[in-house]
């Protein structure tokens, strides 16, 4: 049975700071959601928990108490609205959120490609084979933590983020890691239990340019990785080709219903 597209939880609200758009709110979130049709959405407003030390002037004020004035999140008959963060990792490997608090998730998203933030990436690592290093590194870090991992989604593991300066950089530095590598950190990753992230536009892309993109998901897919659909989107207009955007990615890897990451649902 084809992957059935009901849901999108990588999203924020208003409460991130990148985001900070009144019309981003959890009420005008669902109502899209209900729109589209999905079944389930999760709100993942970008966090940092005052009891981990380490975190970026930016990442301060992204504690619990802000978090929560999202709470109680708005539901209705179509929608489930589930309550989760994206947390994150830095140069240090540190991760930004505690274990007793991640029991007051539901989902926890963790981006290890957020090497656009001077906090999460030295100096010296900042060549195209520098970030490619730490790529695999910061995800092995990952793997390596004690995690509930059947409610650990992994970040777009191939936004631009990952080399900021140019669009090509970034698939410059997916180009650098071989299949034996994705291989055995998907495989990890399979293992553990851990969702894999789908929210890339994939038509921003020339057709050159896909099956690179793409290369790393078709590896997640074959070492038995679980997927999920997220927009991270920030703004509303960030919904306006959610669907299309979905299904372009799906048709292209030839997701199957078995290979949807629900274990966090459980």
């Amino acid at each position: 049975m084809k992957y059935v597209i009901d849901h999108d939880i990588h999203l924020h609200s208003q409460l991130s700071t990148c985001s900070s758009d009144p019309e981003q709110n959890t009420r005008n979130i669902l109502q899209t959601a209900e729109r589209d049709g999905l079944s389930y959405i999760c709100l993942t407003d970008h966090f940092w928990d005052s009891d981990v030390p380490g975190a970026s002037d930016w990442y301060k004020p992204q504690n619990y108490d802000h978090l929560k004035e999202a709470l109680p999140l708005p539901q209705s008959e179509k929608t489930k609205f589930f309550f989760g963060c994206e947390t994150d990792l830095d140069k240090d490997m540190t991760l930004g959120i505690s274990r007793k608090r991640m029991d007051d998730f539901d989902l926890i998203i963790i981006p290890t490609t957020h090497l656009h933030m001077p906090a999460n990436i030295a100096e010296e690592d900042r060549t195209i084979e520098g970030r490619a290093r730490r790529y695999v590194e910061r995800l092995d870090g990952v793997l390596d933590m004690d995690l509930p991992f059947h409610k650990i989604g992994i970040a777009h593991l191939t936004v631009k983020l990952i080399a900021p300066d140019s669009f090509e950089d970034h698939m410059k530095v997916l180009d650098l890691i071989s299949d034996e590598t994705f291989g055995r950190l998907f495989r990890r990753c399979a293992e553990k239990g851990a969702g894999i992230e789908l929210n890339f536009r994939l038509s921003d892309y020339t057709d050159e340019q896909k099956p690179g993109i793409l290369r790393p998901y078709r590896i997640a897919r074959a070492c038995g990785c679980k997927f999920y659909f997220g927009t991270d989107a920030h703004h509303p207009g960030d919904f306006t080709d959610r669907m299309q955007r979905f299904t372009e990615i799906r048709d292209a890897l030839e997701l199957e219903e078995t290979d949807k990451f629900i274990s966090w649902l459980k």
